[in-house]
C-alpha cells in the first residue's frame, strides 16, 4: 500500500526524471485529495497556478494552497497569503486574511511568511494601517530564519528608530549578520568554481 511520502516521491520522479508533468500533476493531486499530504497539495497548487501539466486555474491553485496549509505545510500557507495580497494574483484581495496566513506560515518556520508579514506592516494598505512595531517584530523573526533582506530591514529600523528604540550598536550587529552572510556566499562561489576547474 502506498504511503503519503512514497506517493509524493513518485510525483517528484515523474517530474524531475521522466519530465511527465501531466502524470506528476495527477499524482500530487491524488496524494493531496486521498491522503492530505501537505507538500503534494502545495505542488499541485503550483502546477495549476502556472498551467504546468494541466490548465492554468488560479482559483483551483488557491484552493489547494488552502488544503496544504490545513495539512500543516508552511509554504502552502504562504501561497494562500500571496494570493490574497498580490494585486496581480487575479484573485479577490483580502489583506487582513492574507496577513493571517503569512503569520501562520511564520509561526511554522517560514522566513518568507515572516518577511512578507513585516513588509505589509511597513507599507500598510487601505485596510491595514502601518505598524512599525509589528513590522519590526516580524522582521526580527524573518532574520532569525536567515532572510537577509529582513536582517537589512532590522538594521535600518534600529538605525532610524522605526518600530524600536534607536540603537546604533544593534544596527551594526544586524549589518554584520548581512555582511557575514554575503562574504560566506562569495567564499562558497569561489570553492564551487575551484571544484569545477579540474584536470
Amino acid at each position: 500500500m502506498f504511503q503519503k511520502p512514497g506517493c509524493h516521491r513518485l510525483g517528484d520522479y515523474l517530474e524531475a526524471i521522466k519530465k511527465d508533468f501531466a502524470r506528476a500533476c495527477n499524482v500530487y493531486k491524488n496524494n493531496c485529495d486521498d491522503y492530505k499530504h501537505g507538500k503534494s497539495c502545495f505542488k499541485y497548487a503550483n502546477y495549476r497556478l502556472v498551467g504546468k501539466g494541466s490548465a492554468m486555474d488560479k482559483v483551483e491553485a488557491q484552493r489547494y494552497y488552502h488544503l496544504g496549509c490545513e495539512a500543516g505545510y508552511a509554504k502552502a500557507c504562504f501561497g494562500v497569503g500571496l494570493g490574497l495580497t498580490s494585486p496581480d494574483s487575479g484573485l479577490e484581495q483580502d489583506v487582513s486574511k492574507g496577513l493571517a496566513f503569512f503569520s501562520k506560515a511564520c509561526d511554522m518556520g517560514s522566513a518568507d511568511g515572516c518577511y512578507f508579514a513585516s513588509s505589509l506592516y511597513i507599507t500598510g494598505r487601505e485596510e491595514l494601517p502601518r505598524d512599525m512595531r509589528r513590522a519590526f517584530e516580524f522582521a526580527v523573526r524573518a532574520c532569525d530564519l536567515k532572510n537577509m533582506q529582513a536582517c537589512s530591514n532590522v538594521a535600518l529600523m534600529y538605525a532610524r528608530g522605526h518600530g524600536v528604540r534607536k540603537d546604533a550598536s544593534q544596527a551594526e550587529r544586524y549589518r554584520a549578520i548581512v555582511n557575514d552572510y554575503n562574504e560566506q556566499l562569495k567564499q562558497n562561489r569561489g570553492i564551487e568554481m575551484e571544484q569545477g576547474i579540474k584536470d
